[in-house]
């Protein structure tokens, strides 16, 4: 029997196997949307909307905001109602419109607009300054009104019909912001940041998780038949080894694909990612030969296993930016290959890098590599010739 021939044993195996097609096919995909749509920002805010009958100012208010991009108007019926939505997290922020506004500004007076929103809480802030801005740009109009109408005279409606007029005429000013830091060492956020660290997280996972195909084979006495055939020892070790990378890159293929067409990730540098992509299927690779060797029973690596993978993920940045922790996390971050690859994907997707750029990371990752192998590979070797 052949290397090959027992490689494509291997890989059937994984293929009949449900159980693992859904953690190697399914749950990658999952975790990614999951994760993605988790991190991505806050690009809409949630806007409750309570109308005491504010009037016509109100509505043009109203509208004001459900025709802002980053803002979504959901409208309450009472001051109890709206308070309750901010404080479960239904909308971010609240506006509150006045009895009588409508009255007032037409009256040349003034009128407060409410705003329910936390001091120590980010993210109500920054909609309440969102939501200041709408309502300081109908304020704009309504002086404008109140001014033409003291200046000139005629009707508040006249005015204000002239001040929406001029306003849509005055050239609006333009801001337009470019990341010029080519140092970030942070993936960007949404399904760049969530696709290259659970394509890092699951070949390793997945690795180590396969090694109970070793440990049963060596419980079935698999081997044993081999040596009898006779088939020699390294060509069992580099048909497992084969078999091991073929399923990793079939995943990597997955993810990657998906990525693109579903979720419109840029992997960046075609030339750098597919080498990274490579060099961590060998280290995934040699994850999984070393586990057969360790594990004693197929139970025992698929509980131990588990926790070992996520625990290097967590470690390596897989789970949250290393730039976020202490500088010791940091370094005990690096004696994972998980940090290593994460760094690598933070060049080449957050300051577009080249493989020129992480050559560093890819020497790194293919000394992890080398070392996984080389140790499966011996205590492989040993497994076979001790019977």
């Amino acid at each position: 029997m052949s290397a090959l021939a027992i490689a494509w044993a291997s890989v059937r195996r994984v293929v009949r196997d449900r159980t693992a097609l859904f953690f190697i096919v399914v749950l990658p995909i999952a975790v990614i949307l999951i994760i993605g749509v988790s991190v991505r920002g806050f690009q809409t805010f949630k806007v409750g909307v309570l109308d005491e009958g504010a009037g016509s100012t109100g509505r043009a208010v109203i509208t004001a905001l459900a025709h802002d991009d980053g803002l979504a108007v959901v409208r309450y019926g009472s001051p109890a109602a709206v308070s309750k939505a901010v404080a479960r997290g239904e909308v971010t922020t609240a506006v509150i419109l006045p009895a009588g506004m409508d009255e007032a500004v037409r009256a040349g007076r003034s009128a407060t607009v409410g705003i329910i929103a936390e001091q120590t809480n980010t993210s109500q802030q920054a909609a309440a300054q969102a939501v200041e801005a709408v309502v300081a740009r109908q304020g704009a109009l309504v002086q404008a009104a109140q001014f033409t109408v003291s200046a000139v005279g005629g009707t508040y409606d006249a005015g204000l019909a002239v001040a929406r007029a001029e306003a849509g005429r005055v050239a609006q000013a333009s801001v337009t912001s470019r990341v010029v830091d080519a140092n970030a060492n942070v993936l960007p956020e949404g399904f760049s940041y969530s696709a290259p660290t659970m394509l890092v997280l699951f070949i390793f996972l997945s690795g180590v998780v396969r090694g109970a195909n070793i440990v049963d084979n060596r419980r079935l006495g698999m081997y044993e038949r081999m040596g009898a055939a006779p088939v020699r020892a390294v060509s069992v070790i580099a048909g497992e080894g084969v078999g091991f990378a073929v399923v990793a890159l079939g995943q990597a293929l997955l993810i990657v694909v998906v990525a693109l067409v579903v979720f419109g990730v840029s992997w960046g540098d075609p030339l750098a990612a597919t080498a990274l992509v490579l060099v961590w299927i060998a280290v995934g690779a040699g994850a999984g030969m070393l586990a057969g060797t360790l594990f004693r029973t197929p139970e025992q690596a698929a509980a131990v296993g588990p926790v070992v993978g996520i625990a290097f993920a967590m470690l390596g940045g897989c789970m949250w930016p290393l730039a976020i922790v202490s500088s010791t996390m940091r370094q005990v971050g690096h004696a994972t290959p998980h940090a290593w690859a994460v760094d690598a994907w933070t060049a080449l997707l957050a300051r577009h890098g080249t493989i020129a750029t992480i050559g560093g990371d890819l020497l790194v990752l293919c000394a992890f590599a080398a070392g996984l192998l080389l140790i499966g590979t011996v205590r492989f070797r040993r497994v076979l010739t001790v019977r």
